[in-house]
């Protein structure tokens, strides 16, 4: 398809879906050690969450038959990564890659949830 005849969509929000086993858990993990707000749930049980934190939006989706990827899933710009890797760390997280200064510019690292995705941190350097 080329420019022309490409049509102009005007791209809004996108946010990343999580699939978790335990939703009440992965709660718990995202507002309580990164300082989300929860502004949505849906379902009885709960099956479906946004977590909100500034202009950050995650959302969970509860799939109990979830097996982890072996790749990261979502990847998330933070002021201080060598804050939040410290964290991360203190927090015991299995961290997949260390923290390290990247050729592109950022300073990253990989951690796993507590759900066991993939999460890629970075800050431009």
């Amino acid at each position: 398809m080329s420019d022309q005849t490409r049509p102009d969509i005007g791209f809004g929000r996108i946010a990343t879906t999580l699939p978790v086993k335990d939703i009440e858990r992965a709660r718990r993990f995202y507002v309580d050690m990164l300082g989300f707000t929860k502004t949505f749930e849906n379902g009885t049980p709960v099956g479906f969450m946004i977590l909100k934190q500034g202009p950050a939006e995650l959302h969970l989706t509860l799939q109990p038959n979830h097996k982890p990827a072996p790749f990261n899933v979502a990847h998330m710009m933070v002021r201080d990564v060598d804050a939040f890797h410290a964290r991360c760390k203190r927090e015991g997280l299995r961290i997949v890659k260390g923290l390290q200064d990247k050729e592109y510019g950022l300073r990253a690292f990989v951690f796993e949830d507590p759900e066991g995705n993939r999460i890629d941190v970075g800050a431009a350097l």
